[in-house]
């Protein structure tokens, strides 16, 4: 067929513009990160996804109906889902975008990403004894009994400390006896976990706060800080720094292209097995799609899966009273719910669960 030089020229131009117009829009499966030191955050629509889009308004029927304050679910880092429900609960004061809640036991993945890089910088080493960072007599154990637990107990809950002490939270040597042998017991133990951040800040020969600033938050732009409550120290940040903290995991702990931390063994071991006593964890990170788990106050060993509904490769930070950051490698899906207790469990994995069958149903 020919065509006038003229016509020739309009279809030439409108191909041009029409692959202009084409090359300006972000394609959605592409990694996207939103910038450091700005509020700007890229979303995408739920139905360009392809999920179901009816399904979206029971999931925020339940949460609301289990006190919970934010909920975001972002995929390749762009924000898929975001609400905030402080505004509609009883008694409650305004919860918004900008407003922060603690993480509870969420966030011991922080701390645990912190030993790694402190061990990256070669500060420390995991399979060093924790004495050589808190000194010897740290427990109420004997010297050859306390030398056996390792700064690799810590992250692993496998330190042979007795848990059933009337406070796990006191981190005084009298508070800290013995139950077994370093690595033959896995209990959930809040007291040996916290002692990790002095184990870092003794290695680093700094402030654990200033350490995780500089190393971790100013480098993805999370907001937040860590507050002394009682014996514990525990993160406030807004949800969406949550979600930041997901997406770098999700990543394999690379920031757009920035290694945030370059221990590739480290990070690996951390969102995998870490022992056989409780195959459902890693290094302070909880693990989903296992044959077996424990829980925190109990010895009991449950077969099956942590969260049935959940993607199998899952993997998630998880505290009191219902906040959960998960993480889903598999899709580059990072989710983050934050808010008061549904039931009032230490950890409510059954709850996490929940939430998974009705955002399977939206996801599709």
């Amino acid at each position: 067929m020919n065509y006038s030089p003229l016509l020739l020229l309009v279809l030439l131009l409108s191909a041009a513009c029409s692959k202009v117009e084409d090359s300006s829009v972000t394609p959605t499966t592409s990694a996207y990160f939103p910038p450091v030191g700005s509020s700007d955050w890229e979303t995408v629509k739920p139905e360009s996804l392809g999920w179901r889009t009816d399904q979206i308004q029971p999931l925020f029927n339940y949460l609301q109906s289990t006190q919970t304050r934010a909920f975001i679910v972002t995929q390749n880092g762009r924000i898929v889902l975001e609400k905030y429900f402080g505004n509609n609960l009883a008694n409650t004061a305004p919860f918004n975008q900008g407003s922060q809640w603690y993480w509870a036991s969420a966030g011991k993945t922080l701390t645990g990403f912190m030993v790694g890089k402190a061990q990256e910088e070669k500060f420390l080493s995991i399979d060093q004894k924790t004495a050589t960072y808190l000194g010897a007599g740290w427990t109420a154990l004997p010297p050859a009994k306390e030398n056996l637990i390792t700064v690799k107990n810590q992250l692993t809950m496998t330190t042979g400390l007795d848990d059933g002490v009337p406070n796990k939270d006191n981190t005084s040597p009298a508070n800290l006896t013995y139950k077994a042998d370093a690595g033959t017991r896995w209990a959930y133990h809040n007291a040996p976990y916290t002692l990790l951040q002095n184990v870092v800040s003794k290695a680093v020969k700094q402030p654990f706060n200033q350490y995780f600033a500089d190393k971790l938050a100013s480098k993805i732009g999370m907001d937040g800080q860590w507050r002394r409550i009682d014996d514990n120290n525990v993160f406030f940040s807004t949800a969406r720094s949550m979600a930041r903290f997901g997406l770098l995991m999700a990543n394999d702990a690379n920031w757009n292209g920035q290694p945030i931390l370059n221990d590739a063994a480290y990070y690996t071991a951390s969102v995998n097995t870490s022992q056989n006593l409780n195959l459902s964890y890693g290094y302070l990170w909880w693990l989903n799609g296992k044959a077996s788990y424990r829980l925190p106050t109990t010895q009991t060993l449950f077969p099956g899966s942590l969260a049935p509904d959940a993607p199998a490769d899952m993997v998630a930070a998880m505290g009191k009273n219902g906040q959960f950051l998960n993480v889903v490698r598999s899709k580059n899906i990072v989710t983050v719910r934050l808010g008061d207790s549904p039931d009032n469990s230490e950890i409510i994995p059954t709850y996490q669960n929940e939430i998974w069958k009705r955002l399977k149903l939206v996801i599709n």
